[in-house]
Formats: structure tokens, sequence, C-alpha cells
């Protein structure tokens, strides 16, 4: 049988978890989709991987021996995958970063000139991500480092440097009640609808909606957008409000949107992240050091 990797990545999450639903969330799957997963890679190999109760699920002696080599088959063919990506873009002397939004704020532009005064011959081809994808395109070797904001799903498998951080503010429609206040408190967004990234950034998307500072209040989530276009025209129609990286209000200023500080909310932070198979790559680091060199020099610092 010719076994898919996802179907790997699905067993190892419920063989590491012991738990159907854990395992879901931990993939930012539904629990049926997992389960019709598992049974297949099980009908594909001829055998059961795991004994399901009221317990959770445990593995069978055919599962406890696919767990001890999946990780590790797993982690090559990441690897390969990564090199032969990349190998193109290191041919042509090309490092492909990947961002989200606004990347690196006013210090983006300081960064690739740094980078390209370090590394002569070589071009940086920026790419933007979707929301979708939190990590810009490192989890699938897309890209060879990526400017992040923080946290993110599958953070802790890459290395990260924070750059700085910011206010998170609150982007309203103009004609919003609240529009017309200079400083809001956060509680008095709560009961407000909330433009939101894709269910699958996980908590990347619980970030954007402050789910954790909310004293136990449930989000209202009016709409579901995936690039910066998309969750303007969602928050100029009405459809919901949003927080946003004090930045925003600069990068994304918009007829029919206003933006407003917030207080009662924590800041945002920026990083910039690497795989760390990508440790000791003298290429990657450099950029790694162009970031912190550019971030000193226009901000300062960490705010």
């Amino acid at each position: 049988m010719d076994v898919d990797t996802r179907l790997l990545r699905y067993f190892v999450a419920v063989a590491d978890e012991g738990s159907l639903t854990r395992a879901a969330e931990r993939l930012f799957v539904s629990q049926p989709a997992l389960t019709k997963q598992i049974r297949r890679l099980e009908t594909g190999l001829g055998v059961r991987l795991f004994t399901r109760s009221r317990a959770g699920m445990t593995l069978t002696g055919p599962g406890r021996a696919l767990a001890e080599r999946a990780p590790a088959l797993l982690a090559g063919w990441d690897r390969a995958a990564r090199e032969t990506k990349s190998a193109t873009g290191r041919a042509a002397r090309v490092l492909r970063v990947g961002f989200l939004a606004s990347a690196a704020n006013e210090a983006t532009q300081h960064i690739v000139a740094e980078f390209a005064r370090r590394r002569p011959g070589w071009r940086v081809d920026m790419r933007q991500a979707a929301w979708s994808d939190p990590t810009a395109g490192l989890a699938d070797a897309d890209a060879d480092v990526a400017l992040l904001r923080l946290p993110f799903p599958g953070q802790d498998a890459l290395r990260m440097t924070e750059l700085f951080a910011e206010p998170r503010w609150v982007a309203l429609p103009s004609a919003h009640p609240l529009a017309a206040r200079e400083l809001i408190p956060f509680r008095d967004l709560w009961d407000e609808p909330f433009v939101a990234a894709p269910a699958e950034s996980g908590p990347w998307r619980d970030h954007w909606l402050a789910s954790g500072e909310r004293d136990g209040r449930p989000v209202r989530v009016g709409a579901v957008t995936d690039r910066p276009d998309d969750w303007l025209s969602a928050i100029a129609n009405g459809y919901g409000i949003a927080l946003a990286p004090e930045s925003a209000a600069r990068y994304y200023a918009r007829p029919g949107i206003t933006y407003r500080p917030v207080t009662g909310v924590s800041p945002t932070r920026a990083g910039v992240a690497w795989a760390p198979a990508d440790d000791t790559d003298p290429v990657v680091q450099d950029f790694v050091h162009c970031c912190l060199d550019g971030v000193r020099r226009d901000t300062g610092g960490v705010r």
C-alpha cells in the first residue's frame, strides 16, 4: 500500500493524544473526518491500529510498531521535501521569504536592503500567505524563512526569534457608534460580531479574536476571511469588527474603516521563523541577522 503522508500525520496525532477529540483539535479537522482517515489507513494496511473505548484510543500491537517508526518516516520526508523545494531557489540565488499582511512593518525594506548588501547577487522573493497558513509557507517548505505574527499552530516545531511587539487596535466601520471614541476598552467590544480568520489557523485565529481575554464571554463571529482585501471589505460592509496591529492603520487605511486604540488587551508580537534544519544554513541565518538589525534600526528594538 502507498500511504499518504497525511494519513501518517493523522495516525501520529491520535497515537500521541490517545483521543480522537484531542487529536482533531490539534490537527484542526473535524472528529468524523479524522475517524474516517484512521479507518482508511487501517483498511489499507489490513490491520487494526487502535482499540477504541470510552477511555480513548489505545494502540494495538501493530499500532505500536507503526508508532515507533512513523515519526522518523515523517521527519525524513519533511527534510527531503524541504531540500527539494529549496534547491531550485538556492541554485538561482533566491531566498524565499513568506510573510503575513505587513510583515515586519517599515523595517521590511531595511531588512531586504541589508540582506542584499550582505549577500551580493542574491534576491529576496517575498511571498504573501493567506491567513489559513499562519506559518507563511514554512510548514509546507514553500518558504525558507518567514516573517510572522505569534502565536501560530506549529510554532513549537520551528525556530523563532521575536522582533518587536505593538499594540492591538480595533478596525470598525466608520459609521459604527464606537468609531467616534478616541480610546475603546476591550470589554465594550465583547458583544460585537468579529471578522475572523479561518478555523484551521487555530491559536492564530484565537489570538486575533482575543478569545482568552474575554472573561469567558463567547466570541460572536460575523464573517470569516482569508486575505486582507476580503477582511477590509467585510469590516467596511458592516459584517463585523476586528482586532489588528496598530500598524494596520497605516498599511490598510481605507475609506469606510476607522482604527482606534484598545485598552485591556495584550499586544501582538512579530517574529522571524525558520526550520531547525536551517540552524546552520548561512543564507537563512544572514537573513535572520538582517531582521534583527533592521528592526533595531527602525524601531529601536522591542516596543
